[in-house]
């Protein structure tokens, strides 16, 4: 484990929420906070909708590719958090366990993924705020 803090963004088909989350989290963060994503039930390609609401603020995640959830990506992460996928996780003492609550953007046009993009960097930030407390230096840090 380094230094910096690690997070491990799950959802079930790693195409969608969480990948908006880890681009939302390596383009707010930088490198000042390791970032993992992964799913249960990998899916062939990103969300189309997800790339485009994404590229309309400037984040490219269309290289990203959907992976599969191991238990070596929660091992190495401190803190995984999940999006609709909970109890497929393996748990481990000493991991920090968050459950995000967010609508599923499968199969839904750019108009419905929108606003589920815009709750997804607003909780990236404030876990930003969190993760980097203690490090006034980081991007997006109080």
């Amino acid at each position: 484990m380094s230094d910096k803090p690690s997070v491990l963004f799950v959802c079930v088909h790693n195409a969608g929420r969480s990948q908006m989350a880890a681009g939302f989290l390596s383009h707010l963060a930088g490198d000042a906070i390791e970032v993992r994503s992964a799913g249960s039930a990998p899916a062939e390609t990103i969300n189309s909708a997800a790339t485009s609401a994404m590229a309309e603020l400037g984040i490219d995640i269309s290289a990203q590719t959907p992976k599969i959830l191991t238990t070596g990506a929660v091992q190495d992460s401190d803190v995984v958090i999940t999006m609709g996928c909970g109890d497929t996780c393996p748990i481990f003492p000493g991991k920090s366990y968050r459950d995000w609550v967010l609508e599923d953007p499968a199969g839904q046009g750019i108009d419905a993924v929108r606003p589920i993009r815009d709750e997804i960097k607003t909780r990236v930030q404030a876990l930003i705020t969190e993760l980097t407390a203690n490090t006034p230096d980081v991007v997006g840090a109080p």
